[in-house]
């Protein structure tokens, strides 16, 4: 530190406060937002303090510094842990036409307010989900209307709430439900439905989560309107609601003697407590079969990954993917699962 120069002296004092922060959030998966809600606040940032700390390697690694040893280690220490936040390209892209092909996908309502300036995005939704054909879609922030027509699906399941604005989560199946249901949050419009469905001699169990919303506009300038302390308290506030909503659902999911496929918009992240308590020993189809960031939201400052797709051991995951259809704030993913005999 004493031969630095005086910029590289700054820049190290940075590096130290981004590489102390990343550290600082591996425990986060542990800590539950109800006993540490402004620290769980990090979880958000997980992807930025990644990218942050690899920037400060590669300057310290073109200077020749060994300051460059700090972010590398605190870098290692997380992919020994979690893994790359970049997937690069997965030897799993398998074709079989006995898969289940998942889909999921926070629609935000159709459009139904114009965000996107564009027409007919509701009917563009439509067709895409038809052109990719999934045998299983897992809907949020569903909305019914005349002109949106899945007519193609053979069964659904709806939870809908709202007397304005009928919203809520829907499944979509091409194989026969036999039984559905829902668990509900209370005060609140979230929720998580789940159908039991039968496919050859086999019975699925999917459910479709939708967990609390933060709720804050993305917007950069609205941003800067909004007070740190604020956005704070009002992240915290609903961490501790996704915590008390997943305890929900997983006391239901105990009760499942079937083979599992959980869908959903969680509103956090792969590095926060909901994810880990959710996931549990199911495997993340994105882990298994993705590439790239496989970012789902449409955040402008980094990559943001808030929406999941698990299925259990008895499921062979032979392919993942994120589309790029920039036709709500969220992106559609879909995963192909073989049923391991």
């Amino acid at each position: 530190m004493k031969k630095l120069q005086l910029f590289d002296k700054i820049v190290f004092v940075f590096n130290a406060i981004a590489a102390t922060l990343l550290l600082l959030s591996f425990i986060l998966p542990y800590v539950p937002p109800k006993a540490f809600s402004y620290l769980s606040v990090l979880s958000l940032s997980v992807p930025l303090l990644i990218i942050l700390n690899v920037l400060f390697l590669f300057y310290w690694l073109l200077k020749l510094k060994r300051q460059l040893f700090l972010s590398f280690s605190i870098l290692f220490i997380g992919y020994l842990f979690y893994g790359s936040l970049y997937k690069f390209s997965s030897s799993k892209n398998i074709d079989n036409e006995n898969d289940i092909k998942v889909m999921n996908f926070n629609v935000r309502l159709f459009n139904l307010y114009e965000w996107i300036k564009e027409k007919d995005v509701d009917v563009k939704i439509v067709n895409f989900i038809k052109s990719e054909a999934p045998d299983i879609l897992c809907i949020q922030e569903y909305h019914p209307d005349s002109t949106i027509d899945f007519s193609f699906f053979k069964y659904k399941f709806e939870e809908l709430s709202g007397s304005r604005t009928r919203h809520g989560q829907v499944i979509f199946s091409k194989y026969p439900i036999i039984n559905s249901g829902s668990i509900e949050f209370p005060n609140t419009a979230n929720n998580a439905i789940f159908v039991d469905i039968v496919k050859d001699k086999d019975t699925l169990r999917v459910y479709n989560i939708h967990l609390e919303s933060l709720k804050i506009d993305t917007d950069v300038e609205k941003l800067k309107e909004e007070g740190s302390e604020r956005l704070f308290k009002l992240a915290g506030s609903t961490f501790k609601r996704q915590q008390f909503q997943s305890e929900l659902f997983l006391l239901h999911k105990s009760q499942c003697k079937y083979k599992i496929i959980i869908c959903g918009d969680f509103n956090n992240t792969a590095y926060s407590y909901v994810y880990r308590k959710i996931k549990g020993d199911l495997n993340d189809t994105f882990k298994e079969a993705g590439n790239g960031f496989g970012r789902t939201y449409d955040f402008k400052f980094f990559p943001v990954r808030i929406d999941f797709i698990f299925a259990d051991d008895a499921f062979i995951v032979n392919k993942f993917k994120t589309f790029d259809e920039h036709l709500s704030d969220h992106y559609p993913i879909m995963t192909s699962l073989g049923l391991d005999e």
